[in-house]
């Protein structure tokens, strides 16, 4: 009986291995847990990225801490952060970018204005809006630009962040 488990066991394992040999990419999330970042006091990015919601001044200072270079601030003028964020980001030593884009604003033109912005610097990066849904709906589109097939893209946008945006993304993808 142990030996007929283990066979299928080893079967199952071997099926699973030949399914990954799918040109699928399997990424860790790119969104994090901002009160995990500050009770660990570390972060890891993925590809150079970090997503996230609003963070506050001490999630700020351990991104700063991790060597990050930058903040990309997704947030329109009129939403509230809770503190002066670009004083608190360049007081720790990073850049602080805002590009304003509102959920109306979800567009390729958009996505390859990040995706210059991130690929302009060499140290990590902080791209955050009020919850990451802005972040992953325009981290679909840059892949999407960059060659991914519409469902890689979508799964790379629920990794950044990606929610209720996901039905907008799908219909830019589908006008590409």
């Amino acid at each position: 009986m142990k030996r007929m488990l283990l066979l299928i066991v080893v079967h199952l394992l071997a099926s699973n291995a030949c399914a990954g040999d799918i040109d699928v990419p399997v990424l860790p999330p790119l969104k994090v847990d901002l009160e995990q970042v500050v009770a660990t006091g570390v972060v890891q990015p993925v590809d150079g990225i970090t997503s996230a919601g609003q963070p506050d001044a001490a999630a700020f200072k351990v991104f700063a801490e991790n060597d990050y270079g930058a903040v990309i601030d997704l947030r329109t003028e009129g939403e509230s952060r809770g503190l002066d964020e670009k004083a608190v980001v360049e007081g720790l030593g990073m850049d602080y970018v805002s590009l304003p884009i509102g959920s109306g604003g979800i567009s390729f033109e958009n996505a390859e204005a990040l995706d210059k912005l991130i690929k302009s610097y060499d140290e990590p990066i902080l791209v955050h809006c009020g919850s990451a849904n802005r972040v992953g709906a325009l981290l679909a589109l840059r892949a999407s630009q960059q060659g991914a097939d519409n469902e890689a893209a979508i799964e790379i946008g629920k990794k950044g962040g990606l929610t209720r945006l996901e039905q907008q993304v799908r219909e830019a993808l589908g006008e590409k």
